[in-house]
């Protein structure tokens, strides 16, 4: 078997089980769930181990199989759960991820035989061996010797009894050597894919004969959760068990002929209306099964092919408005109704590939509360960390980009805003720091918040650092949350005595700010002294297309995205006024700033077509009125990323290309507010 055309999706695999290990660590940690993390964790290392030695990466399996030893013993409370045993899991699961993506890369092995000898150690501290171990020395699953010792314990025994046959959906095969079943366990992801490695497996062991159902059914995931082989092997049924079950994702192996089935009487039978009998289907294969409902299914997807589908819908929307514009004057129905039936087409086509990338968040969050755990023991804080919103959804590429801002946010948290246990103590709050971070749908956008209740900002200090640094006025007395964001969001700016591992550097806000802003986003800062602080990154759902509104300016297109536009209206002299030498617009007796766009981008002179247009902008809390020539409409555009020119204005998040073929820019509304 080349195993090297299943490494990525080993990878993929054991990243999911490696997080849910950890999340497993963390509540054992905790001591939540009575003995369900402690299963939870086994159940992951046994599958990594499974797969590992399966794929032939010696040095995973037999870490893994290490940690699964010791794992058993606490499962089976020979060994309590501590502060040193936790410290142990803890860096064990850490060198396994290293391990895992070593071995998959191909570059230099990592040393597992340290962390092996400290597992072993642990599991011996009481003068006994966890459990016996039998050496394996047979060519199975991997094709070469073990370089580890492989478990006999329990849950490798051979059952004394079989079950009735219609137990499993797979017919026996026919043919010469032991009748082999194989159950997967329910949901496993690409079964057929695991199907066929456990088929691969088994070749190790000796001569495989019929498989049923075949082998191409198998990798078609035409089959249910089992199927069955014949297998003509010299090894015993304990030792073909435990090599199969190793394979992965293997719930259940029977070695043995099934029991006979007593013969149905022909009155036992079922007959329907006309008096035939209704037989029903042995396998469960055929297209009429059981149940009459079709499997769900589901397949791994390249995000590359993703971009690339992304890429080409947003040209077609592309062709699709340059068409529209060419037929416009056409006065022909018949072609007027196959371009709307095409532009119908391509938007269903751009929805469904829209959908196709959205993830939710958890996918990120996930590695989190690890990342909270490592942070707040490093600084001696106790720290109780809580994730809302997880099935939020986000563009996948969106949702990559989007994490490294999240992890500066939550180390800044833990570091400069959550006080030292004694420090909460003497201002009566609990002695554990709260740390939130949540998720929430806010119209076409996603609100991501990080949420702390610790002292804030001070703003004293803040104001000092900005008087030495020249960043404000010399006279200025009092910062609003505004000012105060833009100046610790100044690269290189730390109000941090000392550097620690964590922060101190003058990198963490700035480096969140430039991030989200260049996805099109805005960041939004509000503290208060003594209660905390909150910081809420608003990311569009997606880069890719947006629904925009499009503006003139002379002889200029802009694009304004829909996501921060509140209304249009017309700029009339008496909602026209002035106040502290600031022109100002009087809607509904809100006063919004009014932004004349031409001044701002130095266009020359006053519009000369009818009365300037006032387009309402908002983002977060802040709103403003930005004065253009004329509104063109509404549209949606593909949003190309460009570099700004050098020394140039940061109002621009993008350009587009429109349906005539001509660029505009695409206007960042969070440079203005």
């Amino acid at each position: 078997m080349d195993s090297a055309q299943y490494a990525e999706l080993f990878l993929t695999e054991s990243r999911e089980h490696v997080s849910a290990i950890n999340h497993s660590l963390l509540a054992l940690e905790r001591g939540a769930g009575g003995d369900e993390p402690v299963g939870a964790i086994f159940r992951g290392v046994h599958t990594i181990k499974g797969m590992s030695a399966t794929m032939g990466y010696t040095a995973v399996a037999a870490l893994s199989h290490e940690l699964e030893t010791l794992l058993d013993l606490v499962r089976k409370g020979g060994r309590a759960v501590d502060a040193r045993l936790m410290d142990l899991l803890f860096r064990a699961a850490d060198l396994l991820e290293r391990a895992i993506e070593s071995a998959v890369s191909g570059v230099a092995a990592v040393d597992v035989s340290p962390m092996v000898a400290q597992l072993q150690a642990e599991a011996t501290r009481n003068g006994t061996p966890a459990y016996s171990s039998l050496a394996v020395t047979s060519e199975f699953a991997i094709g070469m010797t073990s370089e580890f010792q492989v478990p006999v314990t329990a849950e490798f025994a051979i059952p004394t009894a079989m079950p009735a046959a219609d137990a499993w959906t797979a017919r026996a095969p026919q043919g010469t050597g032991f009748l082999v079943r194989v159950r997967l366990i329910a949901g496993t992801p690409l079964k057929g894919v695991r199907g066929f490695l456990v088929v691969e497996a088994a070749k190790k062991l000796g001569t495989v004969g019929a498989v049923s159902p075949p082998v191409e059914q198998l990798q078609a995931d035409e089959f249910e959760n089992d199927f069955a082989f014949r297998l003509t092997t010299d090894l015993t049924e304990d030792e073909v068990v435990a090599a199969l079950r190793r394979a992965g994702d293997v719930d259940e192996v029977r070695v043995g002929e099934d029991a006979p089935v007593p013969a149905a009487t022909p009155s036992a039978a079922p007959t329907n209306g006309n008096g035939a009998s209704v037989v029903q289907a042995a396998n469960g294969n055929g297209a009429n099964g059981a149940s009459g409902v079709r499997q769900q299914r589901s397949v791994r997807i390249d995000l590359r092919r993703l971009d690339n589908l992304m890429n080409l819908i947003g040209e077609l929307v592309i062709t699709r408005g340059r068409l529209m514009q060419l037929t416009g004057p056409i006065d022909d129905p018949a072609l007027a109704e196959t371009v709307a039936q095409t532009s119908r087409l391509v938007a269903d086509l751009q929805d469904e590939i829209m959908t196709s990338r959205m993830v939710p968040v958890w996918q990120v969050f996930d590695r989190f509360p690890r990342l909270v755990r490592d942070a707040a023991r490093s600084v001696g804080k106790p720290v109780e960390f809580t994730i809302e919103g997880k099935d939020v959804e986000l563009d996948r590429s969106m949702l990559d980009e989007v994490g490294d801002p999240i992890v500066h946010l939550l180390r800044n948290a833990i570091d400069h805003g959550i006080e030292a246990p004694d420090v909460r103590r003497a201002q009566g709050k609990p002695e554990s720091g709260r740390l939130t971070l949540s998720a929430v749908r806010d119209r076409s956008a996603v609100a991501i918040r990080v949420t702390d209740d610790g002292r804030g900002i001070d703003r004293d200090k803040v104001l000092t650092r900005a008087r030495e640094h020249g960043l404000v006025e010399a006279t200025k007395n009092e910062l609003s949350d505004e000012e105060l964001f833009r100046i610790i969001s100044q690269a290189g700016f730390s109000t941090a005595d000392k550097v620690t591992d964590l922060s101190g550097r003058g990198v963490g806000i700035d480096a969140v700010h430039n991030r989200v802003r260049a996805l099109g986003g805005s960041v939004d800062m509000r503290t208060s002294p003594g209660q905390g602080t909150t910081v809420t990154l608003r990311l569009p759902l997606t880069l890719a297309i947006v629904r925009s509104l499009l503006a003139r300016l002379g002889d200029e297109t802009y694009a304004i995205p829909m996501t921060h536009v509140s209304e249009t209206v017309e700029l009339h002299p008496d909602i026209l006024h002035t106040l502290k030498g600031r022109e100002v617009l009087m809607i509904r007796e809100e006063v919004l700033p009014l932004i004349r766009m031409r001044q701002l981008l130095g266009y020359e002179g006053e519009a000369t077509r009818g009365l300037e247009q006032v387009v309402v902008v908002e983002m977060a809390e802040r709103r403003a009125a930005l004065v253009v020539d004329a509104l063109i409409g509404q549209q949606e555009i593909v949003v190309k990323q460009f570099d700004g020119v050098q020394n140039g204005l940061a109002l621009f998040g993008g350009a587009t290309i429109l349906g005539d073929g001509a660029p505009a820019l695409i206007i960042d509304v969070s440079s203005l507010l």
